[in-house]
């Protein structure tokens, strides 16, 4: 599995227009989901470890048909909405499993059915498979591509290893090697998932080895009822902002010259009155949508983390539209903005900064998502270590500028 999606939402200016006030947003990215099944065995995947289980009954490919189906619906969604451009991600499972031949149509089909609207196609991707062919082939159809890398060989094997308990750093980082040399121009970032083992200031360096154009640290998907690996059973403890903490001022030192790390960039846009294409941060609507191989419509993908099911919507491209997806009611609370958080984080002092986090991490069995995040403690320390050092180097230009 390449990495937890959700994270970048493309951005909300693509469109010739916003919504109109209490109109949903319509969607902007596209997660197509090309492969169903991974070469890798990642102890900490959400798809094949956690709660939804259904990718065992799905097809593994996405067929020619519902490809081409996918693009017409995306097409369709687009010029209804009149939108600019909209952002198609290929991902799995592994989607390189599809093979060259399977990506290069799945592409083909896509842009085609979304046509005229031009669709900027990305491909997430643990790396195994990044060979010579497949960057050709991405160079010829300018797809970016963004690799899952959780820090050194230690970091890395420590949990992204095959059925055979292989580890895959080495072949990441030759992956890496190729893309970073004749194929730079097609790098988008590393995905790289926190774990409290690794030290943080060693694993941000090690990623900074690759020259990246972004980083995104993405905390380990868990629920208040299957907690994140390392979570202490004092829920004011915060041992995930301290490892973040230590990255931040790393990254900040030096201006954040050598990478952006999209976490820490969207999080100082908020505390300045911006708003957040992030997911996890901010009250901006969530304009995602998943197609799985079989050509069901679903939410964010990660919500498999919490329960079977969650981010079901019934809905199918052949049958319906991505329009029918945004009446949905789970669409709807995560494009409710502040109205959508639960009473205590709405009582929040930082609450339209954090956003309650992602909504996947707020799930508790017997009140759904009306809680605050599992990780409230570690988004608030977080925000408000970054809020002081914001607030001191302010104050610090407004004194040499008087």
């Amino acid at each position: 599995m390449p990495g937890p999606v959700g994270g970048h939402r493309p951005g909300l200016g693509t469109a010739a227009r916003s919504a109109p006030p209490g109109s949903p947003m319509p969607f902007r990215q596209f997660v197509v989901k090309l492969h169903s099944r991974c070469d890798l065995a990642c102890d900490h995947c959400y798809v094949y470890t956690m709660a939804d289980q259904r990718w065992r009954s799905r097809p593994r490919t996405m067929s020619a048909a519902t490809l081409a189906r996918t693009g017409e619906r995306i097409g369709d969604h687009a010029r209804r909405h009149r939108l600019r451009g909209v952002s198609v991600v290929l991902h799995g499972g592994e989607p390189l499993l599809a093979g060259v031949a399977g990506v290069e149509r799945a592409v083909e089909l896509l842009r085609r059915g979304a046509a005229p609207v031009p669709a900027r196609m990305t491909v997430q991707t643990n790396g195994v498979r990044l060979d010579d062919a497949f960057l050709r082939l991405f160079d010829r159809l300018d797809v970016g591509v963004s690799v899952s890398l959780d820090g050194d060989r230690a970091a890395h094997d420590r949990h992204r290893r095959g059925p055979d308990g292989r580890g895959s750093h080495d072949r990441v980082e030759a992956a890496l090697l190729r893309l970073t040399g004749s194929y730079r121009r097609l790098f988008n970032g590393l995905l790289c998932t926190v774990d409290l083992r690794n030290d943080p200031v060693s694993t941000y360096r090690s990623l900074l080895v690759h020259r990246p154009p972004v980083v995104d640290f993405l905390l380990p998907h868990g629920t208040w009822s299957t907690p994140p690996a390392g979570r202490p059973a004092d829920p004011r403890q915060a041992r995930y902002a301290d490892w973040l903490i230590a990255v931040f001022d790393e990254w900040y030192s030096d201006g954040g010259q050598r990478t952006r790390v999209r976490l820490f960039d969207e999080i100082i846009q908020l505390l300045l009155g911006g708003s957040s294409r992030l997911a996890g941060v901010g009250v901006s609507p969530v304009a995602v949508a998943v197609v799985e191989t079989d050509g069901a419509i679903e939410m964010d993908d990660t919500l498999g983390a919490a329960h079977a099911g969650a981010g079901d919507t019934g809905l199918h491209v052949d049958r319906d539209t991505f329009d029918a997806a945004l009446e949905q009611p789970g669409v709807r609370a995560q494009q409710a903005g502040v109205a959508g958080l639960c009473a205590q984080c709405r009582a929040c002092d930082l609450h339209r900064v954090c956003g309650g986090g992602l909504y996947t991490h707020r799930w508790r069995a017997g009140s759904g998502f009306d809680n605050p995040s599992v990780y409230c403690a570690d988004l608030y320390r977080l925000i408000g270590h970054i809020r002081r050092i914001l607030r001191r180097d302010v104050t610090a230009l407004r004194a040499v500028s008087r």
